[in-house]
């Protein structure tokens, strides 16, 4: 590299560094919002949020970035550069491109009303009214479907909604995803009449029995910490919180986790804690050396929730994890003393419809994630208005999952995602479980004890494994490419399904 690149791209990763910097800030500002902030503050942190966005945006867009980009790509030595220094600049340019066509009061407005409309969220869903949130989410999304028009030119997209998706999963679109959703919906369709006609059946009652709050915040940091994520000693870079709905924030050394809990139903904060871990140790475990470039970023989202969901039912939802992990909890607990393994095992994996997207079992969950992607697509095709939604809602959970929805919280107001302005992300749920088969077949074939090694409560293993294989990979590769250097093959719903189907095959008796 000559001394003209070189100074060049010092310059440029510069610029990066102090935009993650930035942008690691705000987010630690979201986190508060939803867990210490004061209800009164709302619309001053919005203000704030707002005025960050700017400033992102602003860093984001430096004519410098683009000249530097134009210097370097025109560069007679650009070819001498590495295959990560290559993987940068096209992050960057990727990023400068989209930011340079969105203008920064529309990202000001966005970022204000995102702010408004979930607070707003929480108001109505806490009194059941969707009336109540749909001025705010109208709002919302004309200034998002403003946001995909352009962006849908700037990628390249065939429609705005794939602008959209593609922020969460690179180079991924609706027509490819739809396929593969309809071959995933067949086979869990099967597997759950089998289950349906099995007389083997669980009795989750068990899993109601009162577990005072401060017990589970015990089984949590116990949990947290068999899984790899320190929330307690003096080099801890994590913690957990109490949120409404559970979510993961941070970057490599400050990642925070958050999770809920029910006195009646500890389980339910023990696979929030379990999901949310997986996604913690991926932010955690990123390339250290590529720390504030934007190959040191995550892959993807679907690779993501790939991570999520296989610490949370690939080694939470196994009889092996629980083999070791069980005695503790009866430690922390003294209500759960008369647990028995295996009918909890069965309790904890009994499959049955659920209204609640987060409560969904492995079986019938994809099909939750199936019901928003179609949606969505309705919406951005205009289609479908915000009005229209509960009753779409109401008749697609009947149709698909023959289940009668109550209320509008249960319903479609559910989720924080289309209040945040999260469209396009619901995909990626489904993705990361097809991901998660994919890997966890890989990691059967290269370590066959895997499962021996969970029952003596090795977990560090396979999360090892994960560090080495997906964690440390970042941001170098798209999602559909570093799938295929892993495990040799395309994306594919197979591994998935044979996963169930053997897991459940077993715990249902057929």
């Amino acid at each position: 590299m000559t001394n003209s690149l070189r100074t060049d791209y010092k310059k440029l990763l510069a610029k990066t560094k102090d935009l993650t910097i930035l942008q690691s800030a705000e987010s630690i500002l979201q986190w508060d919002m939803e867990t210490k902030m004061p209800p009164k503050a709302v619309e001053q942190r919005s203000l704030q949020l707002a005025l960050l966005s700017r400033i992102s945006h602003k860093i984001s867009t430096d004519p410098e970035i683009g000249n530097l980009l134009k210097n370097i790509t025109a560069n007679p030595d650009y070819d001498s550069l590495s295959q990560i220094e290559k993987r940068n600049i096209y992050l960057i340019k990727q990023n400068y491109e989209e930011q340079t066509a969105l203008p920064e009061k529309l990202v000001s407005e966005i970022t204000r009303q995102q702010a408004v409309t979930v607070n707003i969220w929480k108001k109505a869903k806490k009194v059941q009214e969707f009336a109540i949130l749909k001025p705010n989410l109208e709002k919302l999304l004309i200034l998002k479907k403003k946001e995909a028009d352009i962006l849908m030119k700037v990628k390249q997209t065939t429609t705005p909604y794939d602008a959209f998706i593609d922020n969460y999963e690179p180079k991924m679109t609706a027509a490819q995803i739809a396929p593969i959703f309809t071959q995933l919906q067949k086979g869990l369709k099967q597997l759950l009449s089998k289950i349906q006609n099995a007389p083997n059946k669980p009795d989750s009652s068990i899993l109601h029995q009162n577990v005072p709050v401060e017990n589970q915040r015990r089984i949590a940091t116990k949990l947290g910490q068999t899984i790899g994520y320190d929330t307690t000693s003096t080099n801890a870079a994590g913690r957990i919180d109490e949120t409404e709905h559970p979510f993961t924030t941070g970057y490599y050394d400050d990642v925070r986790i958050t999770t809920h809990y029910y006195p009646d139903d500890f389980a339910s904060s023990i696979f929030s804690v379990l999901h949310e871990t997986g996604h913690a140790l991926y932010d955690q475990n990123l390339n250290q050396e590529w720390k504030y470039q934007p190959i040191g970023s995550h892959c993807s989202m679907g690779i993501h929730e790939s991570q999520s969901r296989f610490v949370e039912n690939i080694i939470g939802r196994s009889r092996e994890f629980w083999i070791s992990f069980l005695p503790k909890i009866k430690q922390l607990a003294p209500t759960l003393q008369n647990l028995q393994l295996d009918p909890f095992i069965h309790a904890i994996n009994a499959v049955k419809p659920s209204k609640i997207r987060i409560e969904a079992d492995e079986v019938t969950y994809n099909l939750h994630i199936i019901i928003r992607f179609q949606i969505e697509q309705n919406l951005f095709a205009d289609k479908i208005k915000i009005s229209e939604l509960p009753e779409i809602w109401n008749q697609n959970y009947q149709e698909l999952l023959g289940l009668n929805i109550e209320n509008d919280s249960e319903g479609v107001m559910q989720d924080t995602h289309w209040p945040s302005g999260y469209f396009g992300y619901f995909p990626s749920y489904t993705l990361g479980n097809i991901y998660s088969g994919q890997l966890q077949a890989k990691i059967k074939q290269e370590n066959p004890k895997m499962r021996t090694q969970l029952a003596e409560g090795n977990v560090k293993n396979t999360i090892k494994w994960l560090e080495e294989n997906v964690h440390a990979q970042s941001n170098l590769y798209d999602p559909a490419e570093l799938i295929k250097k892993i495990t040799g093959n395309q994306l594919d719903a197979k591994p998935y399904l044979e996963y169930l189907r053997d897991r459940y095959g077993t715990l249902y008796g057929f």
